[in-house]
């Protein structure tokens, strides 16, 4: 019998857990994508390819209730920290191999699934390691850490790829031994958790009852999510509000990456770490917790429609860069800064619809089932926006993405919220 405590200091492991569960997830969406600019993979390949790496998100809805039945949530975070450390190592190791892009997409594609199983063991071991009044007071905690790892991925370790990119003049191996301090660091993770996290005496297997039983639950869980008052609404909501973020996204660091002959703003894989990684996440950060903030305040019903303004109009700093190639660095900056907030705002407006759909007895499953959504709706449009882009080209691209916002303006008039949901006093 081990001696931890079924109760530790949340200060203790809330802030690492969070770390370890954004990591993997903005390696394999963000990181990904500027290696394979630098390795010289196509912005087709790229964004198709990446976009599939979605997958994992999009269907953990339906494997979620095996990590509740079987083993603890300490015992699936601990294994998924240490597979992800070892998945980590081996994209390091293949590289430098002739086929490296197989092989890391592959290595990515565990990754992934790991990373997706680690969030549901995590999110659930949040509930239970935590008093209820922990859980309130722990939440703007485990949101400020989980960004804390957007910035570490998207720009610490995007400015310590560039680094080594100098210093060896060689790009494959630079990427390799970014990779490998990742390993190390995702196997410390592993290690602390392993003696740090708490045993609650409620983290136990969901073992009672027969196999029938189980099943039956499951099939329930999704029957009332699919018969909820206007779901078709919901769904469309789920589906489009992102639809212009999701192919923007994965054409943003190509495009700064790029060439000025190939329409591209041709920065360094540093400045792109320092854009991205530091000030877009910064931006990203206070737009969130703005958005929080003034729903708090007015509800969001209230706020819901300047929020699918904020989400979507700031896109057009884009349309901006690739007409003007500024060779300013601090209007990048402050540019990619406009559209980072205003997501940051406006995504705060979706993060609280799927808390609001999700109400009910099944509230943990159907948040599951509403991320998988939200996933799906990130996956399909990416997948074709590198090929939009290699066709039309960046200018013509960043248009079609302002003509892309308009669904969501439109899925945003169909949803019906209560005027009361989200103020503090509600």
């Amino acid at each position: 019998m081990s001696d931890t405590p079924t109760h530790r200091n949340p200060w203790l492991w809330v802030p690492s857990l969070y770390l370890a569960q954004g990591i993997p997830y903005v390696v394999v969406m963000t990181v990904a994508v500027i290696m394979y600019k630098r390795l010289g993979i196509s912005n087709t390949d790229i964004a198709l390819y990446t976009s599939w790496l979605y997958l994992p998100w999009v269907i953990k809805p339906l494997w979620s209730p095996v990590v509740d039945l079987f083993k603890t949530k300490r015992f699936w975070i601990i294994t998924m920290q240490l597979i992800i450390g070892a998945a980590l190592g081996s994209v390091a190791l293949t590289i430098p191999l002739p086929h490296f892009f197989q092989w890391t997409l592959a290595v990515f594609w565990l990754m992934a699934f790991s990373s997706a199983t680690h969030d549901i063991a995590a999110d659930g071991f949040y509930m239970l390691g935590l008093k209820e009044h922990q859980q309130a007071a722990f939440v703007g905690v485990r949101s400020t850490f989980y960004r804390i790892a957007m910035i570490t991925g998207q720009g610490a370790l995007v400015m310590v790829a560039g680094h080594f990119e100098t210093t060896t003049g060689n790009i494959p191996r630079a990427w390799t031994w970014t990779f490998a301090i990742l390993s190390s660091l995702f196997f410390l993770f592993f290690l602390y958790h392993k003696f740090i996290l708490p045993r609650p005496t409620s983290d136990v297997p969901k073992v009672e009852g027969s196999p029938g039983d189980f099943l039956k639950a499951f099939v329930q869980t999704f029957v009332s999510f699919f018969t909820k008052q206007r779901i078709s609404a919901t769904l469309a909501f789920l589906l489009l509000f992102r639809f212009a973020e999701a192919q923007l996204v994965k054409l943003a660091s190509p495009f700064l990456l790029d060439s000025v002959e190939a329409g591209g703003l041709a920065l360094s894989t540093i400045e792109v770490g320092f854009v991205y990684g530091t000030v877009g996440v910064v931006a990203l950060l206070l737009g969130g917790l703005v958005g929080g903030l003034v729903i708090s305040r007015r509800g969001l019903k209230f706020w819901l429609i300047w929020m699918v303004l904020a989400i979507n109009v700031p896109d057009a700093v884009y349309v901006y860069l690739s007409h003007a190639l500024p060779k300013d660095f601090l209007a990048v900056n402050i540019a990619v800064a406009i559209e980072q907030f205003g997501y940051g705002f406006g995504f705060t407006a979706y993060l609280m619809y799927m808390i609001y759909v999700s109400q009910g007895p099944y509230q943990t499953a159907h948040y599951a089932i509403c991320t998988g959504f939200m996933a799906l709706g990130m996956m399909i449009p990416g997948m074709v926006s590198g090929w939009l882009q290699e066709h039309l080209g960046y200018t013509g691209f960043f248009w079609w993405i302002m003509i892309a916002t308009i669904p969501s303006f439109v899925v945003t008039a169909l949803v019906r919220v209560d005027p009361e949901f989200g103020k503090k006093h509600s």
